[in-house]
């Protein structure tokens, strides 16, 4: 198996430890299930589902009302893994699928949780600013649907994705491939219609969440990393709950060639699978984007040779 497809494998198969991804998809789906099977409860018990709504619903969703949000301050974070329907939560996993894995796959698992996280943070602060400060949405701020599901937090994802690599291609072997800016616009293009005739504030969120992707990987182009903060937050929260790791554990990119002083190797170097795995390391942990020439050289004559 060539490393290219070795690597395609464990992401593909979303298996690798610290998967973004994988744990997106479980937290949207056990939100969803535990709201459901709660949901059912009432209808078999024969509760109003209005009941549901103010007893269980409410608790999860934003609230564009001040007083209700300030009560519920914690829905600016949950909102964006409520899904009640079905169909919208197949929707924001497949979009989500669709950008954070080649997302994953450019920059490493690292990228994509804050990213997601500015999203539906920034749309939420939208949602909430801009049914109170317009006139004209704050009139009707009481009969406002609160505001849930991660269509935000997956607009950060799809236009940080496009942003970071605006030429990638999509089946690159069928008439060379179609662009990602075209899966793009089809994903805007879909969410904004669905979202046509309700609430603008919700479409001021996607917006918004949509402009902290664009600027997420402009800021990292620059060398300024967004996500530091929570994966070194992450880090902090996994070492304090495993007691058994060392207090002063080294880095874990530390332990690989690439930070050493000396050259790793030469380009005339033999193929070994240790350094081919070091390789396929960095790249889940950085992307792809970040390995040097001689690595890609490195990674091609892996791939050529069948390693």
């Amino acid at each position: 198996m060539s490393p290219l497809t070795q690597k395609s494998a464990r992401n593909i198969l979303l298996g690798q430890d610290n998967n973004a991804l994988v744990f997106l998809f479980a937290v949207n789906s056990l939100v969803f299930v535990l709201i459901n099977f709660i949901r059912i409860v009432y209808f078999l018990s024969d509760i109003p589902l209005e009941f549901f709504n103010k007893q269980i619903l409410d608790w999860f969703t934003l609230s564009p009302v001040p007083e209700v949000f300030f009560a519920r301050p914690w829905t600016i974070f949950t909102a964006m893994f409520t899904h009640l329907s079905i169909w919208q939560l197949i929707s924001t996993l497949l979009w989500l699928w669709a950008f954070g894995y080649i997302l994953q796959d450019l920059a490493g698992n690292s990228k994509l949780l804050p990213i997601y996280l500015y999203g539906g943070f920034v749309g939420a602060v939208v949602f909430l600013l801009t049914n109170n400060l317009f006139p004209v949405l704050e009139r009707n701020i009481l009969t406002t649907p609160a505001m849930m599901g991660g269509g935000a937090a997956v607009m950060a994802v799809a236009l940080a994705t496009t942003t970071l690599a605006p030429d990638y291609r999509l089946f690159p072997l069928i008439n060379g491939g179609i662009p990602l800016w075209v899966l793009t616009l089809v994903f805007v293009a879909i969410d904004f219609a669905t979202l046509s005739g309700g609430n603008a504030g919700t479409g001021a969120a996607h917006l918004a969440g949509g402009a902290i992707g664009f600027f997420f990987v402009k800021q990292l182009q620059k060398g300024k990393d967004w996500s530091a903060w929570m994966n070194a937050l992450v880090d902090w929260v996994d070492n304090l709950f495993n007691p058994e790791k060392k207090k002063e554990q080294q880095k874990q990119s530390e332990k690989h060639f690439y930070r050493a002083n000396r050259k790793p190797y030469e380009k005339i170097a033999n193929i070994t699978q240790q350094k081919l795995d070091d390789i396929l390391d960095k790249i889940n942990q950085h992307g792809y984007a970040f390995l040097t020439d001689e690595e890609k050289a490195f990674l091609k004559r892996a791939s050529d040779q069948d390693l």
